[in-house]
């Protein structure tokens, strides 16, 4: 059978907008508070506070699970090396199931051969077998249930006493998406049953793809029977692509146990433990998206945002900046090696005339774009190419990326003006909001690569190289004071650039950073009701757009100042929204652009807020770090586990960071360091400043 599949333009298939809470009173007490909040500011201690919030799914093992009652729709996206697929479900007016599948193939790439020039295709109810329930087509599913731990599951009532199950998960390596619907019996009698074929297929041109034909298939076996009571049945529909000339086989029942067994290989490895459960569970499944989302090109392991846009392809953002110093606390090797391969395609682009790197290099390693020019791209990978290579721990890696982090510090050097502040054409958001001639991101991560690049070079013995980089990340610092540093809103903080009157969400930056000179103020204006929104913190007051990657670093950046007390709230909030609410259960891109797509190296920030702002986590040297865990008020414990960075490796149980309050209402902790379960440091502190570990060669 020949079966038309639908193109798929290169968006999310659901208009998800940034929706207000559930309960319509808990959005008139919200307008209230700001209200009032408003007339507070005048007085230097207004800030908003986190909306009521009804969650809609439930944490359910390792699962999160929501017991259907209601219209609702939404998508969430799951990737394998070489494939990635958005599904759109949720229950319908008439309580049947609403469910598509858009389905990515990264490397079968599509001409022109740019950024967005993955295959993709949308898949409807024609990728679903017809069933007849003795002897008559079934029914329209009712959705009753959905479960997600990895892999999506949704659970329908087909007839009277028949449950039918999809599970849908991608293949780990084979460019397939897997669906299997499994048949239950759950009545007193006997039920025939047949699923009929399904066997159709597309045939691309050749002149349309870089790589010529591409064929795309749609499969499943014909299954008939019988049914008893308790009895079950399934079949396996396996969405494919690949080269005309190249055969994939995909066995159904070993892909969902291998995508169920990467999925506890993620969880199994860096944990945390504390008494919120929230955010124990977004933290495990922050892990899942940002480790899930690399895929095998043609030029190597790469790490793609997603979101049916961003694959085959690497930015300075998103990858080196973002998500790459991550993976070496995780230590799942193909990440690690995304990571190396990322910052390889960006060396290549060194220059002796040091023109701009690129924004992001595409097409598989083939291509760059640069369409927005300098948006302080060098201060991104310098700053997160030395955090990366600190924390991996490996002196061979942290010499293999020294060249590109010094050029692009020298790079950095000569956009610099006569008052030391460096120049870019624009920033991360690439001109959808002004930011000058000069602006605080690429500032305070120039900053930051100065600092990260002293310590690298002090750990490779060179003690002089690494103090001239440190005096002059000092003298940035002091720069940024002096150029930036001003009242903003009624708080002293910074403005974004010269000219600008708005408070912006980058102001956390520096707190990130661990640049404190306007800590109070900084802190007062991010939680303040001109920036704090029901979604996080606005890119600008007065605004309502909000990206994720700006409130998960004013979260990290709140907490790693020692605003625990203020921003748990918010953090608790923000996670409960993001895991159990509307949208589930990652951290999104953006309102409205994007409309909140699971762009992974955001999950990447947000499990940074843990490592680097809960537990306070800064690499000092290729084996040592200092931390500061500080205990929110009312925990008695919390603990990361089987931490694989500073050369703690891939075996045996890591590195284990644990600490408990002395006394009930005391600040006081006991704080215990392991490796390999044994003791590097056992001993009381006051919470105060950070504790210094040396990891023993």
């Amino acid at each position: 059978m020949q079966m038309k599949l639908r193109a798929h333009a290169a968006t999310p298939a659901v208009a998800l907008t940034a929706a207000p809470a559930r309960a319509p009173t808990a959005a008139r007490v919200t307008a209230l508070a700001a209200a009032l909040a408003a007339v507070l500011l005048t007085a230097g201690w207004a800030q908003a506070a986190p909306p009521a919030f009804t969650p809609r799914w439930q944490i359910d093992g390792n699962a999160i699970r929501w017991q259907v009652a209601d219209t609702h729709r939404d998508q969430l996206e799951m990737s394998g090396r070489q494939v990635s697929a958005v599904i759109d479900y949720g229950s319908q007016a008439d309580g049947t199931l609403l469910l598509s599948r858009t389905v990515v193939w990264p490397m079968l790439r599509t001409i022109p051969d740019d950024t967005h020039a993955s295959l993709i295709r949308k898949f409807g109810l024609e990728a679903t077998p017809a069933i007849a329930i003795d002897g008559a087509p079934a029914a329209a599913e009712h959705l009753r249930q959905v479960r997600f731990d990895g892999r999506l599951a949704l659970h329908s009532q087909l007839a009277p006493g028949l449950l039918l199950t999809r599970t849908l998960t991608p293949s780990p390596d084979e460019p397939a998406l897997v669906e299997r619907l499994e048949l239950v019996n759950n009545g007193k009698t006997a039920r025939r049953y047949s699923f009929a074929a399904l066997d159709a297929s597309e045939t691309t041109p050749a002149d349309k793809g870089t790589h010529g034909t591409y064929v795309i298939e749609v499969r499943s076996p014909a299954r008939e029977g019988t049914l008893a009571p308790g009895a079950r049945t399934h079949v396996d529909v396996i969405i494919s692509g690949r080269l005309q000339n190249e055969m994939v086989y995909v066995d159904g029942e070993e892909a969902l146990q291998a995508r169920a067994r990467k999925v506890a290989q993620w969880r199994d490895e860096l944990v945390l433990e504390t008494p919120a459960p929230v955010l124990d569970a977004m933290f495990a499944f922050s892990k899942v998206r940002a480790a899930e989302s690399v895929f095998a090109t043609r030029g190597g392991l790469l790490h793609g945002p997603g979101g049916t846009r961003y694959y085959a392809a690497v930015w300075a953002n998103d990858q080196a900046e973002y998500v790459n110093p991550f993976f070496p606390y995780l230590g799942d090797r193909a990440a690690v090696q995304s990571a190396v391969t990322s910052f390889g395609l960006f060396a290549r682009y060194m220059n002796p005339e040091y023109k701009p790197l690129p924004s992001s290099i595409v097409a598989e390693g083939r291509s760059y774009w640069n369409g927005a020019g300098d948006r302080g791209d060098c201060a991104m990978i310098s700053y997160g190419a030395s955090q990366f290579a600190l924390a991996q721990g490996d002196a061979g890696t942290a010499r293999q990326l020294l060249p590109l982090i010094d050029w692009c510090l020298e790079f950095t050097r000569r956009q610099r003006d006569a008052e030391a502040i460096v120049h870019s054409d624009s920033d991360e958001l690439e001109g959808r909001f002004p930011a000058g001639k000069a602006n605080l991101s690429t500032n305070v991560l120039a900053y930051g690569g100065l600092s990260g690049a002293a310590r690298l070079n002090a750990a490779l013995g060179d003690p002089q190289r690494a103090a001239a980089l440190q005096h002059e990340a000092k003298e940035q610092r002091a720069a940024i004071e002096r150029y930036f540093g001003t009242n903003i809103g009624g708080y002293d903080t910074y403005r974004y650039y010269a000219g600008n009157d708005k408070l912006r969400a980058w102001i956390a930056l520096p707190l990130a950073l661990g640049i404190m000179e306007r800590q109070r103020g900084t802190i007062d204006a991010l939680l303040s009701p001109q920036l704090w929104s029901e979604n996080g913190v606005l890119t600008e007051a007065g605004d309502k757009t909000f990206w994720d990657r700006a409130t998960l670093y004013a979260l990290r950046g709140l907490l790693k100042a020692g605003e625990l007390e203020r921003t748990m709230p918010y953090l608790r909030y923000y996670s409960g929204r993001r895991l159990l609410g509307e949208h589930v259960p990652y951290a999104v891109e953006a309102w409205p652009e994007g409309q909140q797509r699971h762009l992974s190296a955001e999950s990447g920030l947000y499990a940074r807020v843990m490592t680097e702002g809960l537990f306070g986590i800064e690499p000092t040297g290729l084996r040592s770090f200092s931390f500061a865990p500080r205990l929110p008020k009312g925990w008695p414990r919390m603990a990361l586990r089987r931490i694989r960075a500073f050369g703690a490796g891939e075996q045996g149980e890591g590195l284990e960071l644990a600490t408990t309050r002395l006394k009930p209402g005391q600040a006081t902790q006991r704080v215990l360091v392991r490796l390999d379960g044994k003791t590097l440091l056992d001993r009381a502190w006051d919470g105060k400043a950070p504790l210094q570990v040396v990891l023993p060669d």
